[in-house]
């Protein structure tokens, strides 16, 4: 819990920075504006609500209260990944001070190609970001993205380790995952390459 607290405070603390040097030329000429963020989900408000709520406590605790001094424009793509591009080119034309990303590639890559002077914040899921083309690296991302990266596939197979060594007579592991998302193919492929070795035989489930 503590993990993912800090976790929280640090992606909020992405998102002040990054509205700060899109507003840092605005505020000198116009102190009184109030900072819009962008949030683009991959997924419905119901599942998304549990992580909004932990940004916003996040950000409370900076200073930032949503409806005094920082305004939020959300937008779910419900599953509908068609839809992610045509939000994405809605929030650019709300012209918002920044874009809040979450669900993996699809909304990243979205995010990207509707603008390349507003910042995106990632939260964290998909692709690792510089074999992606999201960023130049990951000290110096150059463009306009910037956020967090769990490294997710690169774990999978540390993952699976520890779960065999936790359970060593198991002999079968089910991945329940979604097709669609290339992050999570990766993962797979991870997993499927590590398993052999472990003397595991991962079963996909989507």
């Amino acid at each position: 819990m503590r993990d993912q607290t800090r976790g929280t405070l640090r992606f909020a603390l992405c998102i002040l920075g990054a509205l700060l040097c899109a507003l840092c030329p605005v505020w000198a000429q116009q102190p009184k504006k109030v900072p819009q963020i962008g949030y683009l989900s991959a997924i419905d408000r119901a599942t998304e609500s549990p992580r909004i709520e932990a940004i916003r406590l996040a950000l409370r605790e900076l200073g930032y209260i949503e409806g005094q001094n920082i305004a939020t424009h959300y937008r779910y793509a419900d599953g509908n990944f068609p839809r992610i591009a045509n939000l994405a080119e809605e929030l650019v034309r709300l012209n918002v001070d920044l874009i809040v990303t979450t669900g993996g590639d699809p909304v990243i890559r979205a995010s990207k190609n509707a603008t390349q002077t507003i910042p995106i914040v990632m939260v964290g899921g998909g692709s690792e970001p510089v074999g992606a083309g999201f960023v130049e690296s990951l000290a110096r991302p150059g463009g306009n993205i910037t956020g967090l990266t769990n490294l997710s596939t690169e774990l999978t197979g540390k993952r699976l380790e520890l779960l065999k060594g936790a359970v060593p007579k198991m002999v079968r592991v089910a991945v329940l995952y979604e097709p669609t998302i290339p992050g999570n193919v990766l993962q797979v492929k991870e997993a499927q390459a590590t398993a052999p070795a472990l003397r595991l035989m991962i079963q996909l489930w989507r």
